[in-house]
């Protein structure tokens, strides 16, 4: 468990060396690295099924759908990256090839990937912001979500099994544990830190966001916060359809247990008879 600065200073120092092997690697190796740690990821079924259950109280069906979600992830960006699709790159010549203009993407350095509590697969530990950092030449450095942590550690093992089995270097990821909001701020916050990831509240996303504008060097922060979700239902057609809409309704409510980014927040409805009607009060 990481518990101060001169920690930190240590695991993110790893990372960036991690971040060189990486640059060095081509997009197939890079390709290639990655299906292994989704081959180790698939390869743990029982037990992190029954560990993720345990810490979550998440249904097995459900956690089993978002781990095939995760191995699908790593497999996928892992195409995407040995195509070299990812790099976007382009080329623009005026018709007097006086001028040559050439852009494509590239690994920015060490990335800071904070779990989600709601998916403890495929927004956490191992989830698309881990392999897309990785397909994109990025070393990674994941502070795991104290709701599951044990689970985050089966993830994180299940990653350096591939990185191992593959002969890469181990510092291209590494796994953080903290219950203190300090170590996440100063992580965003130290040089060698280039990009964070995050998904859970706004308040969570907004102040890491602050964190990583308020740098002497600004980094990107991709957030992806809570939303609102609010629902508009129109009288005529609450008169004909209510009792289907409410059910409706409740469905995307308590969908994945109510923890799904399209979670409803507010409904909203013209004051009347209709609402008696259709029963939603």
């Amino acid at each position: 468990m990481i518990q101060n600065e001169n920690e930190i200073d240590v695991v993110v120092k790893q990372a960036e060396a991690g971040f060189q092997f990486l640059q060095q690697c081509n997009v197939i190796e890079r390709a290639k690295l990655m299906h292994a740690i989704a081959d180790e990821i698939e390869a743990i079924d029982s037990m992190l099924i029954e560990t993720a259950h345990l810490e979550t109280a998440l249904p097995v069906s459900r956690l089993e759908g978002e781990k095939a979600r995760t191995v699908n992830q790593w497999r996928m960006y892992a195409n995407a990256v040995h195509t070299g699709l990812y790099s976007e790159a382009r080329i623009d010549q005026s018709p007097d090839g006086k001028i040559d203009l050439r852009k494509y993407n590239k690994g920015l350095g060490p990335v800071v990937v904070f779990g989600a509590s709601n998916f403890p697969f495929a927004f956490s530990t191992a989830g698309g912001d881990t392999a897309s950092a990785i397909g994109a030449g990025c070393s990674v450095i994941v502070k795991a979500h104290p709701a599951h942590v044990k689970t985050s550690q089966l993830m994180a093992d299940a990653v350096h099994r591939g990185i191992s089995k593959y002969g890469a270097s181990a510092d291209i990821f590494s796994h953080v544990v903290s219950n203190s909001f300090e170590i996440g701020q100063q992580l965003v916050k130290h040089r060698l830190v280039k990009a964070v990831a995050f998904t859970g509240s706004f308040a969570g996303g907004k102040a890491l966001f602050d964190l990583g504008q308020s740098r002497p060097d600004p980094i990107p922060v991709f957030a992806e916060m809570g939303s609102i979700n609010p629902v508009f239902v129109l009288p005529d057609y609450l008169t004909d359809n209510g009792e289907a809409f409410a059910k409706q309704y409740i469905g995307s409510l308590t969908l994945g247990v109510g923890q799904f980014c399209t979670n409803p927040g507010v409904l909203i409805g013209l004051e009347g008879e209709n609402w008696i009607h259709s029963k939603l009060i």
